[in-house]
């Protein structure tokens, strides 16, 4: 690292950007915010306002990226712009030798992912998806009922991003906003690493474990149309769209351990908020939508009496909240999506100034990123199974977690 402090450079000033310089990377310890830039100048404006009013020095703005990654002495880019950008810019980061944190996203192509990957090995330059779900604190927990055999052997996992995103989508002209485009011109798995991502660290992907192959099969687009009709705000010519993207995507994956995965995504019709993640075993289960744990033995009278039970999970942190968390709750939750953001951030932050492995890498960054291209083409083929590159190349039978 070239500096005391992490001088980080910031690409993209959209809600989720201010959000975070503002919550997590300022506040954080350790980092000092020297750039910021977006495509939109009133956006730039802002996100220097924010660094300034934090009582930081102002950083440099401006509205190319390229012009941000030419920063003297800039050690690492947090990347929250457009989904099409995250990679291309990712790349041209670690090809000056500046490591990178990047939001969440598919990518467009497996070639893309490639490129990433050999962007990081051939610069010798960290990559970290910035992926907060597996922080979570009943994802982690979870996680560490697993690795203490709780649940038994894992069979099988499942999990969606069920967030009823109509308005957003709707309104994406006046938003500015890069989802409604994608949602135009493409039909896939598009945002898979919230509900994959703390799935995958449970399953030891990339440690022991891969993904081999998927089917993806996307319903009929129905939803954003009947929103649009009944918003009379909403743009009325978006009705004379075709939109590709259909309501319900479902994604099955198969692991080389002999485990599956099921993803979901469910963002354009009426729905709460939910991500869906439940873990199945042998010797029992968790399900996020009741918050509840069943175990062979214990709960086995509950079969059909299960709703007094629902919510039981709560019980079960005293003996198995993940180390993480114990320590996290008794100092105090900060930053935002209920503390996870300020873990994640914490977590590049450490394993940069030490000159460790990240915890979600380049190579997880890939292989999650890569279902939504692969997705795409799957629908597009009527559904055929299609085969998951494997961007370890091989090293996934030895290498060991960073992140348990």
């Amino acid at each position: 690292m070239k500096n005391e402090m992490i001088h980080v450079g910031v690409i993209g000033l959209g809600n989720r950007g201010t959000d975070m310089i503002k919550n997590v990377v300022l506040p954080m310890p350790g980092i000092q915010v020297v750039a910021v830039c977006d495509e939109y100048e009133d956006r730039v404006k802002k996100g220097m306002e924010i660094v300034l009013e934090s009582g930081a020095s102002q950083p440099a703005g401006m509205k190319d990226y390229c012009e941000l990654l030419d920063t003297p002495d800039l050690d690492a880019v947090f990347i929250f712009s457009a989904w099409e950008s995250h990679i291309p810019a990712a790349i041209k980061a670690m090809e000056k030798g500046i490591a990178v944190v990047m939001e969440v996203g598919g990518a467009y192509s497996v070639q893309q992912c490639w490129d990433l990957v050999h962007a990081s090995e051939n610069n010798a330059t960290p990559c970290m998806l910035l992926e907060n779900c597996c922080f979570g604190r009943r994802e982690m927990m979870v996680m560490h009922m697993v690795r203490n055999n709780i649940l038994g052997d894992i069979v099988h996992a499942s999990g969606g991003y069920h967030h009823d995103l109509r308005d957003e989508i709707s309104f994406g002209r006046e938003n500015r906003h890069y989802r409604l485009r994608n949602y135009l011109a493409r039909n896939c798995e598009n945002y898979p690493t919230h509900e994959l991502g703390p799935i995958a660290k449970i399953l030891d992907i990339n440690r022991g474990n891969r993904m081999v192959s998927l089917t993806s099969t996307a319903s009929s687009a129905k939803g954003l149309k009947e929103f649009i009709r009944k918003s009379p705000g909403a743009d009325q010519s978006l009705l004379n769209r075709e939109i590709a993207q259909g309501d319900i995507v479902t994604t099955v994956i198969k692991c080389a351990r002999g485990e599956t995965i099921t993803l979901t995504l469910d963002t354009t019709l009426p729905r709460f908020y939910s991500r869906g993640f439940s873990i199945r075993g042998t010797k029992g289960m968790y399900e996020e939508a009741t918050d509840s744990v069943f175990l062979d033995g214990v709960h086995d009278s509950m079969h059909f009496k299960w709703k007094e039970q629902w919510g039981n999970a709560e019980a079960f942190s005293k003996d198995y909240e993940h180390p993480t968390w114990k320590e996290y709750l008794s100092k105090g939750v900060q930053g935002g999506h209920d503390g996870m953001d300020w873990l994640a951030v914490s977590a590049f932050v450490r394993s940069l100034e030490k000159g460790i492995p990240m915890p979600v890498d380049v190579y997880d960054t890939a292989a999650w990123m890569c279902i939504t291209a692969l997705s795409e083409m799957s629908i597009q083929l009527g559904s055929t199974p299609v085969s998951i590159p494997d961007f370890t190349n091989g090293l996934w039978i030895g290498r060991t977690s960073e992140f348990s």
